[in-house]
């Protein structure tokens, strides 16, 4: 692989269950993750997006192919490596923010690195605190913020540790299109000017309009994608593989 991949999966396949019901959820899946780019993948419930998400970030096993990381074979890793990479070079977003109640924004933010034992980088917790618009906010309780100020400091806790990808898992679900716009923003920003490599799970046109690329699938492969895309372009894929897409009207 050349150094501009970050992540690759070859003839990856998931299957679940056995028998004639067996659901095949990834059918042999090859693709390449570019190192500092912002990577939607999108199509239709079912098409196995997520699963694709789930096998790269070392989530779910694979039933057979191979997922590699940052140079790492994730897919051969043991569950005592796998928790250590994800610690460690692997950062999460997801659409349920998976924050800590009792504990302050900060303490969220840094829980990773407290939990590998590794020390924070002040100067960089301090940029990604304020590129999130998150320094008068540290000291509350996730009870205490909004729901957009909740999902930034997940993102900030997805980045304080500098992973070598980040994936995100719907990561706008639940905000309202303003709080929805500012993290989405502030995800290509930190492709554009941190030098983040991002991956994110999404079946909105708008947000896949943030990323450098996006990825379709459909019964469970890569079977379009589009380079800088507008989300006029998004809907007319999606129109092509899938009939009308939600939210299109």
């Amino acid at each position: 692989m050349t150094s501009s991949v970050i992540a690759y999966a070859r003839s990856l396949v998931k299957v679940y269950g056995e028998g004639p019901t067996a659901v095949r959820a990834l059918d042999g899946v090859d693709v390449d993750l570019v190192r500092g780019e912002l990577t939607a993948i999108m199509g239709a419930s079912g098409s196995g997006k997520s699963t694709l998400m789930h096998c790269l970030a070392g989530l779910d096993k694979p039933t057979s192919g191979s997922v590699v990381v940052d140079g790492e074979p994730v897919s051969e890793m043991s569950e005592r490596r796998l928790t250590k990479l994800r610690r460690t070079r692997v950062g999460f977003v997801f659409q349920a923010y998976n924050l800590v109640p009792t504990l302050t924004a900060l303490e969220n933010i840094t829980l990773p690195l407290d939990i590998a034992r590794r020390p924070v980088d002040a100067d960089h917790l301090d940029l990604v605190v304020r590129t999130l618009g998150l320094t008068d906010r540290l000291g509350h309780r996730p009870t205490e913020l909004s729901g957009g100020q909740q999902q930034r400091v997940a993102c900030a806790r997805a980045l304080v540790a500098r992973p070598a990808v980040v994936f995100a898992d719907e990561p706008t679900g639940n905000l309202d299109s303003t709080s929805a716009a500012e993290v989405l923003g502030f995800l290509r920003r930190s492709v554009d000017e941190l030098g983040q490599s991002v991956v994110m799970v999404t079946h909105d046109a708008t947000s896949a309009g943030y990323a450098h690329r996006v990825l379709f699938l459909a019964d469970g492969r890569v079977v379009d994608e589009l380079r800088e895309p507008t989300r006029a372009a998004v809907l007319e894929t999606l129109g092509a593989l899938t009939g009308p897409p939600r939210g299109s009207a």
